[in-house]
């Protein structure tokens, strides 16, 4: 076959994106799996998924600090040897803190995990968050705060959280104290209240066979049981904060870190798809305007981008950027005028096919394996959507007009609404 290399490739548009769907199965101690049976390497990701509990403003270091040493050490194995047999037998073991949900992830070889399920199991059902371990994790903890906190832009978006969210999981910012609360009693109870199975949904994805599956049922079903305590996940109100401009002076700052935006819509709102459109033209990409003016035309920073966060009980949209001091008081203003600019002028017809392609192909390069599609299922199932929202989103992309987006504009970028946050000099 010749092929013309002076001749582009022949430009086909995204019509569809096909997603897999999990099968499910719920064990008789209230644990739901979900499996993606996909692939031809005889491995699979599993993974343990546990919903919150409520957040405590007395104790706020409970949910991460018990899901962080989980694997620290159990009534059968300390803390070496959990590390030394994972990776004897080749598998990869983590332990992952979310705002809404905290995770144990096992990627291992089919033929590995009658030797590798014990382990989670015996880190579900028997951790004891040893004294000297807490200790270690305590003074680790500390030492990674200090440095976190001599960076402007780590500071930009603990006061930006705080500010939006409030007194909730979502705006806490720990402080060094916060981590000498932490004690071993507590950590066990609150294992111990939140590790059921009840609380459990398993999601299973790779070259899953029939043994397979009987394995991973046999080890968390009847011999998991669940403690009888209650299980509180439901969370504090949030308020936001009334003072919308919020500055740190650093004197000797050579820049400033800016971030801003506002408390938004989540995934389950009907706009959601359409305002990631707009956020996209923003600043959602290279391409976008917040890089061609503040970056490209303007030289005061190497990034600025916006995004969009969806959590179960909130969102938000927001910008980040670290900039010349000097040019601080500028950039502000730049961002500005490009947040009015969406409110008053329709996006060119270009431009806006531009922004559909990128998030289309975005959507379908994003799903390059069978852990990625699990990755999908797992976004909707915590957000108790159904499969028919990324139709919805694909449809909503593909039809979108400018005059959808300035009216979109209107209704959630008023610039007077956004919290500003500066950390350096203004």
């Amino acid at each position: 076959m010749n092929i013309n290399r002076k001749q582009a490739p022949e430009f086909k548009a995204i019509d569809h994106i096909t997603l897999l769907q999990p099968e499910h199965t719920k064990l008789s101690n209230g644990c739901n799996i979900y499996c993606l049976n996909s692939g031809d390497a005889e491995l699979v990701r599993i993974e343990w998924i546990f919903n919150n509990l409520r957040f405590n403003p007395s104790k706020p270091l409970l949910n991460v600090a018990t899901n962080s040493m989980l694997s620290e050490g159990t009534a059968n194995m300390t803390a070496a040897q959990i590390a030394d047999t994972i990776d004897f037998y080749g598998a990869f073991l983590q332990a992952e803190y979310g705002y809404d949900t905290s995770e144990v992830t096992l990627f291992s070889l089919n033929k590995h995990l009658s030797n590798t399920l014990p382990i989670i199991k015996d880190i579900l059902t028997n951790s004891i968050f040893p004294e000297r371990e807490l200790e270690t994790y305590v003074r680790n903890q500390q030492q990674k705060l200090q440095v976190s906190l001599q960076k402007n832009d780590i500071i930009a978006r603990r006061n930006f959280n705080k500010a939006i969210y409030g007194d909730t999981i979502y705006g806490f910012a720990a402080k060094a104290d916060d981590f000498k609360k932490l004690n071993n009693d507590d950590l066990l109870a609150h294992y111990k209240q939140m590790y059921q199975p009840s609380n459990c949904t398993i999601i299973i994805a790779g070259k899953i066979e029939k043994e397979t599956l009987d394995l991973l049922k046999s080890t968390f079903d009847k011999s998991w049981d669940n403690t009888g305590q209650t299980i509180d996940t439901t969370q504090p109100q949030i308020k936001s904060a009334t003072e919308h401009f919020y500055f740190t002076e650093k004197p000797d700052a050579l820049q400033s870190a800016i971030r801003m935006g506002r408390p938004l819509i989540n995934r389950t709102h009907p706009d959601f798809p359409a305002v990631q459109v707009l956020n996209t033209v923003l600043g959602g990409y290279f391409g976008s305007r917040l890089m061609a003016n503040i970056r490209e035309d303007k030289g005061y920073t190497y990034g600025i981008g916006s995004g969009m966060s969806s959590m179960k009980n909130s969102g938000a949209l927001f910008i980040a950027t670290e900039v010349g001091a000097e040019v601080c008081k500028a950039a502000v203003a730049e961002i500005e005028k490009e947040i009015n600019k969406l409110r008053t002028e329709l996006i060119p017809e270009e431009e806006l096919a531009l922004v559909k392609n990128y998030l289309l192909g975005s959507l379908l390069g994003s799903l390059e394996n069978v852990f990625s599609h699990a990755d999908k299922f797992k976004t909707l199932y915590f957000a108790g959507l159904s499969y028919e929202y990324y139709d919805r989103y694909t449809e909503v992309v593909k039809n979108i007009t400018p005059e959808d987006l300035i009216d979109l504009a209107n209704k959630y970028l008023n610039f007077d609404n956004f919290y500003k946050v500066i950390v350096g000099k203004y």
